[in-house]
């Protein structure tokens, strides 16, 4: 497998931008975002945006992307990592073939300081990452503004109405 590298000082054509993207979009599964989205973090690490700059990474072969990871950098350094791995996919028929962790390995051996990255517990690929020495540190709690189904004081302001 030959692994690519798109920095944005070497970045990534309009074309291979939207095949990373549609292979995240497909591959991610349940884990996935809209397809939107998954271009904004290509864009944020391609620094196509206002933004610290990243890396992407894709697994290659036979011209075929068979793996691909996207790291933001946070421009953080300390009380937050300066990398963010925002995704890594594999696709779902080769899995188990050990692309998912060469691509880690290079994004570990790349990234200028710490990553951190977001998991769900039942995601299957927790385990390469803790065996790679990434450890559960913190539990994230979000508040998502624009969601009222996840504002309890919204529920409660809204039965009373």
């Amino acid at each position: 497998m030959e692994i690519k590298i798109f920095t944005p000082f070497g970045p990534a054509t309009l074309t291979e931008k939207n095949k990373i993207a549609d292979f995240l979009f497909e591959h991610l599964g349940q884990y996935g975002d809209k397809r939107e989205d998954i271009m904004k973090a290509l864009e944020y690490a391609l620094k196509e945006a206002a933004s610290h700059g990243g890396f992407v990474l894709t697994g290659v072969r036979k011209d075929k992307i068979v793996g691909a990871v996207v790291v933001n950098q946070t421009g953080m350094k300390g009380y937050i990592p300066e990398n963010i791995l925002v995704y890594i996919a594999v696709d779902g028929g080769r899995r188990g073939e050990g692309i998912g962790k060469r691509l880690m390995k290079k994004a570990i051996e790349i990234a200028k300081g710490d990553i951190a990255l977001h998991v769900e517990p039942d995601n299957p690929a927790r385990h390469l990452y803790e065996q790679l020495g990434f450890t559960s540190k913190y539990l994230e709690m979000r508040l998502q503004k624009n969601n009222p189904k996840e504002r309890p004081e919204k529920q409660k302001k809204a039965a009373k109405a």
